[in-house]
């Protein structure tokens, strides 16, 4: 378990850390991006496929509920990814709808989002990459 789950985590881990900094550093960016993407019934269906196909990935590699927070981390970006990817396909329309809401209610939770992405990359990164026999 603990060989996959570092696998896993030396894969998510640099990526939720880039999409966090990124948020942070571009927030005026990245909401144009996802107004592009969620007027664009094609974007949003096929952003759905890839978050529905990453949490697959992630979950059936690693679907572990345990005490241990950066097991956790992994578990949960796995299933939070399903999630997305079947909101995005199954009702686009709605999720659309509610994410421009939200983002149009609070400006502030694009770069809030970044630095939470960006602090659970780095844990995934510390023990993907640095922390051994932990």
């Amino acid at each position: 378990m603990e060989e996959t789950a570092t696998f896993v985590a030396k894969f998510v881990g640099p990526m939720l850390f880039v999409v966090g900094l990124g948020l942070v550093l571009n927030p005026s960016v990245y909401r144009e991006i996802g107004k592009e993407v969620l007027r664009s019934p094609a974007l949003t269906y096929t952003s759905g496929l890839l978050s529905l196909a990453a949490g697959l990935a992630i979950v059936v590699n690693h679907n572990v509920w345990t005490y241990k927070g950066w097991l956790l981390i992994l578990t949960m970006t796995g299933w939070l990814l399903i999630l997305r990817g079947l909101l995005r396909i199954l009702i686009p329309q709605q999720t659309s709808d509610a994410v421009t809401k939200l983002v149009e209610r609070w400006p502030w939770i694009i770069p809030a989002a970044g630095v939470l992405l960006g602090f659970f990359g780095g844990v995934e990164i510390w023990h993907g990459y640095y922390a051994l026999g932990d």
